[in-house]
């Protein structure tokens, strides 16, 4: 019974209904975030501009034919939720859109994060996305791959290599020109986020004290610092080798040499071959050495369109010999080559260890004329736009709710809003969803699990019929008669002499019957 209204509860909990499927949500964009894109529009909203840069030898041809369009996945997760889908493989995209308000790199930390869907895979090709330096004269419309940028984060993937980038363009503050630096990539096995064909949230912390974070699904896979994870280094060498010093012509580098000393034994043969002829092997009995393995056919024909002044003199294709049909072999025999025991190769002389070894040399050092030092590398180019210029053999690329933020708690809020609808609820959490819309639930619920409670509570609770043997009140059920326990509280309700109601029971009847008889001896014993 119970089994069937639990199976009956689970069934009414779980089954999927239109209702019961997962529908998107709208999330607002947060007042305060620099950027916030949920593509929940039919089309693309008219921040967004489409690059239109020409290449370079050809003005009349665009650089960027590839198509952009905001659609549902393939796969729907949740109902209504749309992403920006990168539409042409093997072609050139650029799309791109201003920030609401310039983020400049100075006490608060950046939070950047936004979700990719390779729907279809990926062969190669890039999914990351540009931070676009701010200035006067940044243009979306002519966005392309020599447009600066400050920050580029994001997963890439080409033959068996997997990785998620963070490069940022350093400014030296020397020279004034910028340099690209890129983080160590993360120790984490990344493939099953390109393979899985499910969508997958990446992050990156940024903060003031040159520390990064970089995220994927919300799980840490890398963090470190700008001043000492990165390739190159932000703070370049104090000392370099010096480029003009040259190694002495009397250096001598060589750890071992030839041993002087060692003379060549006088029984040496560097002549002797490598390989002989088996001495022990004899020409099988049979072998037909006047005759060859293969003769032309003597039935073919040339071609009747065969020309000599065209095609050359015609010779009639090679067969096996009939003669030697029944042979051990044909032709010019010959032993199998063996290994030569004389053989030693060329003699050289055993190496010891060099008396004259000077060790590995290496240039002097002198101090590096580019060094210079910036303790904050984290006060990067400001951000201007944000934007994707890629390039990919696999279209339907979908990306969806982008964020770029300075507060921590604001980021956590958009990744529980958007990303966390993509949860798949609980038990527990399902049961509780189930009653909104089927109130009558909760008493199912009550029966279900209160049932076996109180069943289990009236079996296990201790029964004096039944109890263990060590007790007074156990005994064993039977038909022969069961002798009154001295401590069974049952018992009737009669007066004393004063009056009181007291309790007679078969203990107290049996004192007062030997009461009763020790007062008949006394008497009788009197008289």
């Amino acid at each position: 019974m119970i089994s069937l209204l639990a199976a009956l509860c689970f069934c009414l909990t779980f089954s999927p209904t239109e209702e019961d499927q997962s529908v998107y949500r709208s999330v607002a964009a947060p007042a305060q975030a620099y950027f916030a894109e949920t593509f929940d529009t039919d089309s693309l909203d008219r921040k967004w501009v489409l690059s239109r840069a020409v290449k370079e030898k050809d003005a009349d041809i665009h650089k960027y034919d590839g198509g952009w369009v905001v659609e549902e996945p393939e796969k729907q997760v949740l109902l209504g939720n749309k992403g920006l889908v990168l539409k042409s493989p093997g072609r050139h995209h650029a799309i791109a859109a201003y920030l609401r308000t310039v983020y400049h790199f100075r006490d608060k930390p950046l939070f950047l994060q936004y979700e990719v869907h390779f729907q279809k895979g990926i062969d190669c090709g890039g999914a990351y996305i540009k931070l676009l330096t701010h200035s006067d004269d940044l243009r979306l419309s002519q966005f392309s791959d020599v447009t600066p940028y400050s920050i580029m984060f994001g997963p890439d993937k080409c033959g068996s290599t997997y990785k998620v980038h963070f490069i940022f363009r350093h400014r030296n503050p020397r020279t004034g020109t910028y340099a690209e630096k890129h983080a160590r990539q993360p120790e984490t096995d990344l493939s099953d986020y390109f393979t899985d064909l499910k969508p997958h949230l990446y992050a990156l912390n940024l903060y003031p004290d040159n520390t990064f974070e970089i995220l994927i699904d919300q799980t840490l896979v890398k963090q470190g610092s700008l001043l000492e994870d990165m390739d190159p280094p932000v703070v370049p060498p104090r000392e370099i080798e010096d480029p003009e010093d040259t190694k002495p012509t009397d250096w001598d580098d060589r750890r071992h040499i030839p041993d002087p000393t060692a003379t060549k034994p006088h029984d040496w043969d560097e002549e002797a071959p490598r390989l002989i002829a088996d001495p022990t092997v004899q020409r099988p009995e049979g072998w037909i050495e006047e005759e060859e393995p293969f003769v032309p056919d003597s039935e073919a024909q040339p071609p009747h369109d065969w020309s000599v002044e065209m095609d050359g003199e015609w010779e009639a294709p090679l067969i096996a010999n009939p003669a030697c049909a029944e042979a051990a072999g044909c032709g010019s025999w010959k032993p199998p080559m063996v290994p030569n025991p004389a053989y030693k190769g060329k003699w050289k002389a055993p190496m010891i260890d060099n008396p004259n070894y000077q060790g590995k040399w290496q240039p002097r050092m002198i101090p590096n004329p580019a060094y210079f030092e910036d303790p904050q590398p984290f006060r990067m180019s400001p951000v201007g736009a944000i934007g994707f210029e890629l390039w990919s053999l696999t279209g339907d690329m979908l990306f969806d709710n982008i964020l770029l933020c300075d507060n921590l708690e604001m980021a956590k809020r958009w990744t529980e809003d958007t990303w966390g609808q993509r949860k798949t609820p609980g038990i527990l959490e399902r049961l509780l969803l189930a009653t909104e819309k089927r109130p009558w639930l909760w008493g199912l619920y009550v029966f279900t699990v209160g049932l076996p409670i109180i069943l289990f509570v009236s079996l296990m609770w201790p029964d004096k019929r039944f109890g263990p043997s060590t007790e007074d009140y156990y005994y064993k059920k039977s038909d022969e008669p069961q002798p009154d326990s001295p401590q069974d509280p049952e018992g009737h309700t009669a007066l004393n002499d004063s009056g009181a109601k007291v309790k007679t029971g078969p203990r107290k009847r049996e004192t007062r019957k030997a009461q009763k008889k020790s007062d008949l001896e006394l008497k009788e014993n009197s008289d």
